[in-house]
């Protein structure tokens, strides 16, 4: 058995960390300005170095702006954020997605799927039929939540790669993270056996040719997930 190195936090990943429990607190508010970087090292009792570092890495995450001759200002991160300013505040609220983000996330692949859909269906082959069902049973031979969780990602995301659009199974795979958090949760509330069951579903229509059937399957299925039967919000 082999074991991993045990490293700590740098002071940079600390500020980082810092700042935005500020700002998803709200101790931060939107549009606020930051004091200078000099004073920001003084109070935090840290180099400049570091906290120059750490500015540039919240505002590639949407946290901060930095304006030329003005300074830094705390974002709005809902139009400026990434993949990463999501899971930032996954990480603030526990590993948590937001029912908000929940559903945002449920909305999109509605899109991004409905769209792998229609590209794949009409040429996929036999043999790329075959090695869908393969991930498919993947989900329903799995030893544990974890391995169910991962065969259905690497169905989804191969059916993607099918599409033959280079976009999609990129955007897929962003949403690696979040997507594993969602689906640990349905599964902690309605079992592997549903969500094998699904995608088999999907699977049935697209062994079918059945593009309409899919479609049909997608809406239905991610509708479930944001206000039927198979909802999976933490409040």
């Amino acid at each position: 058995m082999e074991f991993q190195k045990i490293s700590s936090p740098s002071l940079r990943e600390l500020f980082v960390e810092q700042l935005q429990h500020m700002i998803l607190s709200g101790k931060l508010k939107i549009g606020e300005k930051l004091p200078p970087e000099r004073r920001l090292a003084e109070m935090m009792q840290v180099s400049r170095a570091v906290v120059n570092g750490g500015i540039t890495d919240l505002e590639k995450m949407g946290f901060l702006v930095v304006k030329p001759r003005s300074g830094t200002y705390v974002a709005d991160y809902r139009r400026r954020g990434t993949i990463n300013t999501l899971l930032s505040i996954m990480k603030y609220n526990g590993g948590r997605i937001r029912n908000e983000e929940i559903r945002s996330i449920f909305e999109v692949r509605i899109a991004l799927d409905t769209l792998a859909a229609k590209l794949c269906i009409g040429r996929i082959t036999d043999e790329e039929v075959e090695l869908l069902l393969g991930k498919v049973n993947g989900i329903r031979e799995a030893d544990n939540v974890s391995g169910a969780i991962q065969a259905a990602f690497e169905f989804q995301h191969e059916f993607a790669l099918m599409s033959g659009n280079t976009l999609i199974p990129l955007i897929f795979q962003s949403f690696k993270a979040p997507v594993f958090t969602m689906w640990e949760r349905f599964c902690d509330l309605h079992g592997v056996q549903a969500l094998y069951e699904s995608n088999y579903t999907m699977w049935s229509h697209i062994r079918g040719r059945d593009t309409d059937g899919a479609v049909s399957w997608i809406e239905t299925s991610m509708g479930n997930c944001i206000d039927g039967d198979w909802q999976i919000y933490y409040d």
